[in-house]
Order: structure tokens, then C-alpha cells, then sequence
């Protein structure tokens, strides 16, 4: 694991969702492109993170309606970021420091090149774990 850098296991494919596009929307982009988290932007600008579980917990739970609400109600907007350069012993220290399973990768210029997740670490580095197995399983549908 040490000598890996970030940008040997980062997720490239990057989806970026403007915050005023619905729940059931966003969702079918997810399964779409077999992902679990888009970016939302305003414009140009990245103001948050979506993830499937974000829609589950914080509008299905709540019964919001997804055909009318919008991923800016529940986006999370305080991301987490991290340099490609970085390595993923550092990448892991960050998930576990600030509590998330997933952290935004950026380049020098502090542009979005990727996503990094903890189910991308553990299939790379723990593939016989229950969570590398999980997530390197194409999902059933």
C-alpha cells in the first residue's frame, strides 16, 4: 500500500449534476454510469457532493418526493479533498479522520481529476475483505 499514490486508484470518471436537477434524475444518471456520488455545480462552480446514500437517507427517509426535489436541498457541501500526489495511506487517514467514504481528488491547480473511495482502496489493496468483494461486484438489478 505505501508508495500507491492517490491517482493510481482514484475513479477518473467524474459526473457533475447542476443542483437544480432531480432526485429521480440524478438517481438514474447513478445507475447509468454504476457510480454512487456526482458532483453538483452552480454554473461553473462545484458547490457539494451527492451520494446514493445522501438520496436514501436524507429524502427517502423523509419522504421527500424525488420527482420535485432537487439534489441542492440535500447535497453535502462541505467536500473533502485531497491531491492526486498524495498517497493512499494518506488517503485513508483522511476518510477515517473526517468520518467519509468518499473524498474529491485534485490536481496541482486544485482541479477536480477524480474520486477516491474507500471501496476503490479496499478492492485495490484488500480485495479478499468483505468490502473489496462488495465493491468490486457488479451490482444486481
Amino acid at each position: 500500500m505505501t508508495g500507491y499514490r492517490v491517482r493510481d486508484v482514484m475513479t477518473k470518471q467524474v459526473i457533475y449534476l447542476p443542483t437544480e436537477t432531480t432526485l429521480d434524475e440524478a438517481a438514474r444518471v447513478m445507475r447509468e454510469a454504476d457510480i454512487g456520488d456526482v458532483v453538483a455545480t452552480e454554473g461553473a462552480t462545484l458547490v457539494g457532493m451527492l451520494t446514493d446514500r445522501d438520496i436514501v437517507v436524507r429524502a427517502v427517509a423523509e419522504r421527500s418526493d424525488p420527482a420535485r426535489t432537487t439534489i441542492d436541498a440535500i447535497i453535502t457541501r462541505e467536500v473533502v479533498m485531497i491531491d492526486q500526489n498524495c498517497t493512499v495511506v494518506e488517503a485513508a487517514a483522511l476518510m477515517r479522520e473526517r468520518g467519509v467514504r468518499r473524498v474529491l481528488v485534485c490536481d496541482n491547480d486544485r482541479k477536480l481529476v477524480g474520486i477516491v473511495s474507500l471501496g476503490d482502496l479496499a478492492t485495490r489493496f484488500d480485495p479478499q475483505s468483505a468490502l473489496g468483494q462488495i465493491s468490486e461486484r457488479t451490482p444486481t438489478t
